[in-house]
C-alpha cells in the first residue's frame, strides 16, 4: 500500500499538520457543506415484487421450501422499512417433480412448503414446480449429486488470541479429475452456565446463618443454534481436488459458546458449479448490501424461470442424492478461553443487623457465599445475587441434557 504525505512536522512522534494545510482543510470543509443534496437511489421497479424461491430437493428427506416476495423501500406498507425486504407468499401450489413422472406435492407448514421426498434416482431428472398468483414456475431439471462422507472436523486457535477456527476435510472425491463443489450449513449446541453459583448454601430467616443445601439451582445447562449463512467451498485449488482443513466458521474465545463443551452438527452437500456462483454472488450482494455499486436482485444468477411471463425469479434450487452428517466436539480446556471477570454478586462484610441479611432474601436475593471467620478474628463474608444470576434458565438455557451430548 502507498502511503502519500504532505509536508508536517514531527514533535515527539506526533505528527503534526502545518498551518496552511489546516486553513485549506476549513476552506474545503465550507465549500462541500453547501454542495451537499439528498441522493435518491434509482432501483428498477422490475427488481421488486420479485419471486424469493430457497430450499433444496433431495431424496429421502422433508424438503423445505420458502417463498418470498421483495418489495421496494418506496412501498406504502409501513412494516416495510427496508429495500427487498422480503413477504412471504401463501396460497402456492408447490411440488417436486421427476422426468419419471413421479410428484411430490407439498404442504403448508409453519408459512413454509414442506414436502416428503422419497428415494430419488441417479438416472433422473428433478425439479421444482411453482403455481402462484396465476404464474407458474419451475427450476431447471437436473439429476441428483452425490455427496461424500466428511472425513474430519476439528477447532484450531493459531494464537492464544485469536478465535476458534472450524475446519472441515471431505473424504477422499468420488471424481479427482474435476472441481468439486460443496455447501455447508451447521447446527450447533453449547453448554451455558450461569453468572454465580451459590455454593450449596442458602440462607435460614429462622436460624440467621446460612445453612448446607444440595442442589438449589442447575450448575448449567444447553442452548441450540442454527447458522444462517450457507457455507460453500470449491476443490480447484486442492490437489487431487481433495478439499483439506477448510474452514467453515469461527467461534470468538469471549463467546459464551466456548464457555464450556461445544457440540457442533454439520451438514455436507455436494453441489453444482452454477449453484456455488450463486451463493458466492448472493453472499457478495448480502455483505454489499447498500452499497453504491451493489447489484440488483435480478442481476444474481438464478436456475428457475417463469413459464408463463418474462418476469425474473430469484433463487437457485440444488437436488442432491444424499446430505452427509458429522457431529463434533469442542472443549474450553483445549483452548485459550477469555471469560469474563465482571463480579456481579452483591458483597456485604460484617454486616451490623443480621435482619439486613433477612430483607434481602425477601427483596429475592439469594446467599452465594457465606465465610465466616469473626471467630479467628477475621470478617464474616456474604455474597448475594438474584435468581437471573444464578439459573441458566433465566439465559434462554434448558436443563434436559441432550441425547447425543457425551463425555
Amino acid at each position: 500500500m502507498r502511503k502519500i504525505i504532505f509536508g508536517s512536522s514531527e514533535v515527539s512522534g506526533v505528527r503534526v499538520l502545518p498551518s496552511c494545510l489546516y486553513v485549506f482543510l476549513l476552506l474545503m470543509a465550507s465549500m462541500l457543506s453547501g454542495c451537499i443534496e439528498e441522493y435518491e437511489a434509482d432501483i428498477a421497479t422490475e427488481d421488486s415484487d420479485l419471486l424469493v424461491v430457497e430450499g433444496t430437493i433431495c431424496s429421502s428427506s422433508f424438503c423445505k421450501f420458502t417463498l418470498t416476495r421483495t418489495q421496494a423501500i418506496s412501498s406504502d406498507n409501513p412494516y416495510i422499512n427496508s429495500y427487498n425486504r422480503p413477504r412471504m407468499v401463501y396460497g402456492a401450489s408447490v411440488s417436486v417433480r421427476g422426468s419419471d413422472g413421479s410428484v411430490y406435492k407439498a404442504q403448508v407448514m409453519d408459512g413454509n412448503y414442506d414436502c416428503w421426498v422419497g428415494d430419488l434416482n441417479p438416472d433422473v431428472d428433478y425439479y421444482l414446480h411453482i403455481e402462484t398468483d396465476g404464474e407458474v414456475y419451475e427450476s431447471e431439471p437436473q439429476k441428483p449429486l452425490r455427496t461424500e462422507k466428511i472425513a474430519e472436523v476439528s477447532g484450531v486457535q493459531n494464537t492464544p488470541e485469536s478465535s476458534i477456527d472450524v475446519l472441515v476435510t471431505p473424504d477422499v472425491p468420488f471424481e479427482s479429475d474435476k472441481t468439486n463443489y460443496y455447501s455447508w450449513t451447521y447446527d450447533e449446541t453449547w453448554q451455558v452456565f450461569p453468572d454465580c453459583i451459590t455454593n450449596n448454601v442458602y440462607f435460614d430467616t429462622n436460624l440467621m446463618r446460612g445453612v448446607f443445601k444440595m442442589h438449589q439451582f442447575p450448575e448449567y445447562g444447553w442452548k441450540d443454534g442454527t447458522s444462517s449463512t450457507i457455507m460453500v467451498g470449491a476443490s480447484s485449488s486442492y490437489e487431487g481436488q481433495h478439499i483439506e482443513r477448510l474452514k467453515i466458521y469461527d467461534i470468538d474465545r469471549s463467546n459464551e459458546r466456548i464457555y464450556g463443551r461445544y457440540s457442533g452438527l454439520l451438514h455436507q452437500r455436494a453441489i453444482t458449479k452454477a449453484e456455488y456462483e450463486y451463493e458466492l454472488a448472493r453472499q457478495q450482494a448480502s455483505s454489499e448490501m447498500g452499497g453504491l455499486f451493489t447489484p440488483q436482485p435480478s442481476a444474481l444468477p438464478t436456475n428457475i424461470r417463469c413459464l408463463t411471463s418474462s418476469k425474473h425469479v430469484i433463487g437457485y434450487v440444488g437436488c442432491s442424492l444424499n446430505v452427509s452428517d458429522y457431529r463434533f466436539f469442542l472443549d474450553a480446556d483445549d483452548f485459550s478461553v477469555e471469560y469474563p471477570h465482571e463480579d456481579v454478586r452483591l458483597w456485604i462484610i460484617n454486616p451490623s443487623n443480621m435482619n439486613y441479611l433477612r430483607r434481602l432474601v425477601i427483596e429475592g436475593y439469594f446467599l452465594c457465599v457465606w465465610e465466616d471467620n469473626r471467630l479467628s478474628g477475621g470478617d464474616l463474608k456474604t455474597a448475594w445475587a438474584l435468581e437471573e444470576q444464578l439459573d441458566v434458565r433465566f439465559k434462554g438455557a434448558y436443563i434436559e441434557e441432550p441425547e447425543f451430548w457425551e463425555w
